[in-house]
C-alpha cells in the first residue's frame, strides 16, 4: 500500500518513547520498503565516531546525534487548515489523486 505521509509533511507521533510522545515535527526521510519515517528532532540516537582518515579528510572523533526512523503507525499528519492531528482520505478526480483531512475535509498539498 502506498504511504499517506510524504517528505516535507508535518506529522504529530502519537506512540512510542515517552519523551517524542506528543512532539510535532517535520518528516525528513520516507522508508516505504520497512514503512518508516525520519521525522526532526524526534527519536534522536547517539553513534560514537572514531576518527578516521580517508582520502586526505579527516573525520573528527566524538558523539554524533541523528534522527533514527521509527514506524509509520506512530506518526499522524497534521492538517495545515485545522491543526489537528487527522486520518486522510484519498480522493480521486479528473485531475488526478488528492490528500483529504478527515476532520475539516481540507485539500492537503
Amino acid at each position: 500500500m502506498r504511504n499517506k505521509i510524504r517528505k516535507g509533511d508535518t506529522v504529530e507521533i502519537i506512540s512510542g518513547r515517552f519523551e517524542d510522545k506528543g512532539r510535532r515535527g517535520e518528516v525528513i526521510n520516507v522508508i516505504p520498503k520497512n514503512d518508516r519515517v525520519v521525522v526532526q528532532g524526534a527519536n534522536l540516537r547517539t553513534k560514537h565516531q572514531a576518527q578516521v582518515q580517508t582520502q586526505g579528510r579527516t573525520i573528527n572523533p566524538g558523539l554524533i546525534r541523528f534522527e533514527g526512523p521509527m514506524h509509520i503507525s506512530n506518526v499522524m499528519l497534521v492538517c495545515p487548515k485545522c491543526d489537528q492531528p487527522t486520518r486522510i482520505a484519498v480522493q480521486r478526480d479528473e485531475d488526478g489523486a488528492h490528500r483529504v483531512c478527515k476532520k475539516c475535509e481540507a485539500i492537503i498539498e
